[in-house]
């Protein structure tokens, strides 16, 4: 499985990108809403991704953030709902606001998703009510930055200490590593 792919944009389209990784380009399909929002041609992202495979086809979807992948296969657990109207609904909005609209019932959450109707619509919130609510709490625990340090030898509450001080607009783990560790070197 292809659980991540860090690369260089070379080719945007309606709803897929070609992300070059090390001379090889990949088409990772991605929502409206990650195509806004993605750099230029030529910039280097990171996403992470969720491998289909079916008899015709092997297909690549890609998220920003890890909890938007998991969202995205809670999606593609239920019945009737397929890669691209999870990709769709995964997207919607802040995985916050969803989860309270998913929580109040609301099936205006779905709303213009090509496919998602009333009835389809509350199905999904339904499935998703006792699922949704396990989604992100996970979050703090799985920093990959502490979980590596930890791995080095450092104990937890070492770790967390030097993290606090990396400066909060760096939000690639491998930068906050190293900058950990300058801080745990001092």
């Amino acid at each position: 499985m292809i659980a991540f792919l860090d690369g260089k944009i070379i080719l945007k389209k309606a709803k897929f990108i070609i992300l070059e990784v090390n001379n090889i380009g990949y088409k990772v399909f991605l929502s409206q809403q990650t195509l806004i929002t993605l750099p230029t041609i030529g910039s280097d992202i990171k996403l992470f991704t969720y491998q289909n495979v079916k008899e015709e086809a092997l297909d690549l979807y890609g998220f920003f953030s890890y909890e938007e992948l998991e969202f995205f296969e809670m999606l593609m657990d239920i019945r009737g709902v397929g890669p691209k109207a999870a990709l769709e609904i995964s997207a919607v909005g802040p995985l916050d606001r969803i989860k309270d609209k998913v929580l109040k019932q609301d099936e205006n959450v779905f709303a213009g998703i090509p496919g998602i109707g009333a009835k389809k619509a509350m199905t999904i919130i339904l499935e998703l009510t006792g699922k949704i609510k396990m989604l992100g709490e996970k979050k703090s625990s799985a920093d990959e930055a502490e979980n590596a340090l930890v791995q080095l030898g450092f104990s937890k509450q070492q770790a967390k200490d030097a993290l606090a001080r990396v400066p909060s607009n760096v939000k690639i783990a491998e930068d906050r590593i190293k900058l950990a560790l300058k801080n745990l070197g001092k």
